[in-house]
């Protein structure tokens, strides 16, 4: 839980997707990434995390495009908010498109697989088989972060539309706010995933 409380990307992401485009977006974001989450758990199950973060010039390769894909996700955040400054309600993305967003959210954060390699075996038994712990603990995991980040999506889907309201112009100003802390979160997971 704790880890799942510590913001991160998803976080973000999920709090922009619910507060533009509503619970539905949300909730389909939220699929892409526990997707994602599950991605990695069954990886480390079966060792192929560990050579993520193990050869370098792969581990620096998919901590530069999370990065990358969060800085697209800011500038065509930032790009929408500055065509209709009136309001916030721009064509939402096709289910597909929040699933796949939701996804590369999640697999492009090298930290989800730092969590699965270097905190997971932690707490597992070593006279006990690794593989149905780690998924047990994998799927209690994904459990917390499907509570928490539906937490995020329905507090973000009822205020974030409820501020754009009060104000003349407020949804070109919170869009821009949602592109500069999708910027910003893209240049924390650049400076805590450094070696």
């Amino acid at each position: 839980m704790l880890i799942e409380l510590t913001p991160g990307p998803n976080m973000g992401y999920l709090a922009i997707v619910g507060g533009q485009w509503g619970r539905r977006a949300g909730f389909l974001t939220i699929l892409g990434v526990t997707a994602g989450l599950a991605a990695y758990m069954l990886a480390a199950v079966f060792g192929l995390a560990e050579i993520i973060l193990r050869v370098d010039w792969l581990y620096q390769l998919l901590r530069w495009a999370g990065v990358a894909f969060l800085l697209w996700l800011a500038f065509d955040t930032w790009r929408g908010g500055a065509a209709d400054p009136a309001a916030m309600d721009l064509p939402r993305p096709s289910p597909g498109a929040l699933l796949t967003r939701g996804f590369l959210a999640n697999v492009l954060n090298p930290k989800a697989a730092v969590f699965y390699i270097g905190l997971l075996p932690g707490f597992t038994d070593p006279a006990r088989p690794f593989a149905g712990q780690a998924l047990t603990l994998g799927l209690i995991h994904i459990a917390v972060s499907l509570v928490i980040h539906g937490a995020i999506v329905l507090a973000a889907a009822r205020v974030i539309p409820l501020l754009a309201a009060t104000t003349d112009g407020a949804g070109r100003h919170i869009r821009t706010i949602f592109a500069l802390a999708l910027a910003a979160i893209a240049l924390w997971l650049a400076w805590e995933t450094r070696r």
